[in-house]
């Protein structure tokens, strides 16, 4: 079981006051939203299932897992190189290295470790078997985060209210549970995603004309 020191370090870790940058990023969706693709609550929650379920969460989850477990530094080069091969696009990339990159900066300043700038996901499950954490509540909480993070953007860009976007929220957590709790169990074999659309949004919004996020 976890203790309340390792829950309350991973509520730091992935609070949206860590300056990891990720109120910058909406991972496609503002191309989705632009397009009519979504363009509410019910369709944000189905858009951000998908992504759980199907695409970058289940992928970030398993990546995640695989740093964790990974018995050396070459190893853990390898999945890192695997998660950069894996995006779909530039400005994904741009989006998973950016994190990942001040979360290693800021996170080995205030618990000193060799940590690398590796991607969000590797970075994270790396810190996470450094300091202890526990791999399925790291996973459950990163999960949790990047969830939220795109909520809060379908806030400001649908626009909905921000008691829609917790009932969002809300009806995701379970979700964020299970597929946590799947992808941990799996390997970089394993890897896959079928969220195409996410995918082609995250393309096209390298040219969208007018845009507020990065992605």
């Amino acid at each position: 079981m976890a203790t309340d020191a390792q829950i309350l370090t991973l509520v730091q870790w992935l609070s949206p006051a860590y300056p990891v940058g990720a109120f910058a990023y909406s991972h496609g969706l503002e191309w989705a939203v632009q397009e009519g693709a979504v363009t509410d609550a019910a369709s944000l929650r189905d858009w951000l299932a998908d992504l759980l379920d199907h695409g970058a969460g289940r992928s970030d989850a398993i990546l995640l897992a695989a740093a964790y477990n990974a018995a050396d530094t070459a190893a853990l080069a390898q999945i890192d190189a695997t998660a950069r091969a894996f995006q779909p696009s530039a400005e994904r990339l741009l989006e998973t290295t950016a994190q990942g990159a001040a979360f290693a900066q800021i996170t080995a300043a205030i618990w000193p470790a060799d940590l690398p700038g590796f991607t969000y996901p590797v970075a994270l499950g790396r810190a996470a078997r450094l300091h202890d954490l526990p791999l399925v509540l790291t996973a459950r909480m990163y999960l949790h985060a990047f969830t939220s993070n795109l909520v809060s953007a379908g806030i400001r860009l649908i626009p909905i209210g921000q008691t829609e976007g917790q009932t969002v929220l809300s009806a995701l957590t379970p979700l964020c549970a299970e597929v946590a709790e799947a992808a941990t169990a799996l390997t970089l074999d394993d890897l896959a995603s079928t969220a195409f659309l996410a995918d082609i949004a995250s393309m096209n919004h390298e040219t969208q004309y007018s845009r507020l996020f990065r992605t």
